[in-house]
């Protein structure tokens, strides 16, 4: 399926940028245990995941814009909603948002991230899955 190796869905259900088929981090973002711990390697194409030591420092920055992107959009339903009248009422919306997604926000920055160094190869994913794709 098409979808399923596109670059968006790549990037959000954390998969590797190169073959966009082998996950992405040792497990679910919401497991606090192993929060947001970048799989050393692809488990489908062996890409090695870091390029150097603290490469992922700079998805903070990535971090940061997407945190201000769910906080707008909540504004923007809020206001959508009609119960943007209050500014306790927003803040504590974007607040709670903010908070229930903070392990997602994080795990889809280092995603990001990772997608804007390492090119998706489409040879590399049809030998891992016999992709059919063009």
């Amino acid at each position: 399926m098409v979808v399923k190796r596109s670059y968006l869905y790549s990037l959000l259900f954390l998969k590797c940028p190169r073959c966009r088929q082998g996950e992405f981090l040792e497990a679910n973002p919401y497991k606090f245990s192993k929060m947001n711990h970048v799989c050393e390697r692809c488990p489908k194409c062996d890409l090695k995941y870091s390029i150097e030591p603290s490469f992922y420092t700079g998805s903070m920055y990535v971090c940061y814009a997407v945190g201000i992107a769910f906080a707008v959009a909540t504004y923007v339903i809020l206001l959508i909603l009609g119960m943007a009248d209050d500014p306790l009422t927003i803040f504590i919306s974007i607040v709670c948002i903010l908070a229930l997604t903070f392990p997602y926000i994080g795990a889809v920055s280092k995603s990001i991230w990772a997608h804007l160094f390492f090119k998706y190869d489409p040879k590399i994913a049809k030998e891992v899955n016999n992709d059919t794709r063009n």
